[in-house]
């Protein structure tokens, strides 16, 4: 069985992330929960994902590479607006980070995920972190889709706008 266990944090205003990056279009077949099914363009190539409930920083997670063709086809039957983002890898306090740029209906939303091998690793947060979401519904992929964060009101903003990074 394939297991994900990440923690999620916002990023501070300052952070310029180095290289092209990966831009990303995601949707969603399912939202349920307890088994979301995701569709993804990265790069040019497409991605089928199902995932299941998130249990604090776990869930089960199986993705398979699917023909691009077969992406964008699957992406027009998926709930709008779609996810847009550009995605850098930094590695970072000794630990590979994914740090999302969001666009479109999600412009303005920053956030970094870092893999990891158990609940108990040891994380050091590089200083361009700002504060931890993990849990937090509002932040998952799948919850941006109907309550896009252009949306979200000054309280549901809380630790935006992003804090700078000190000098």
């Amino acid at each position: 069985m394939g297991v994900e266990i990440e923690r999620k944090f916002t990023v501070r205003v300052d952070f310029c992330p180095q290289g092209a990056g990966t831009e990303m279009a995601q949707g969603y077949l399912s939202r349920d929960p307890q088994r979301t099914v995701r569709v993804r363009l990265a790069g040019g190539r497409g991605y089928l994902t199902v995932k299941g409930e998130t249990r604090g920083m776990v869930r089960a997670e199986y993705e398979y590479e699917i023909p691009p063709t077969d992406a964008r086809a699957m992406l027009a039957l998926c709930d709008s607006p779609l996810v847009e983002k550009t995605r850098y890898v930094v590695d970072a306090a000794g630990r590979r980070w994914e740090v999302d740029v969001f666009h479109g209906a999600n412009d303005g939303l920053v956030v970094a995920e870092v893999e990891l091998p158990s609940e108990t690793a040891e994380v050091t947060l590089p200083a361009w972190v700002d504060r931890e979401v993990t849990g937090e519904k509002r932040y998952y992929n799948s919850s941006l889709i109907v309550h896009p964060y252009h949306s979200w009101t000054a309280e549901e903003k809380s630790g935006y706008p992003r804090v700078p990074v000190e000098k």
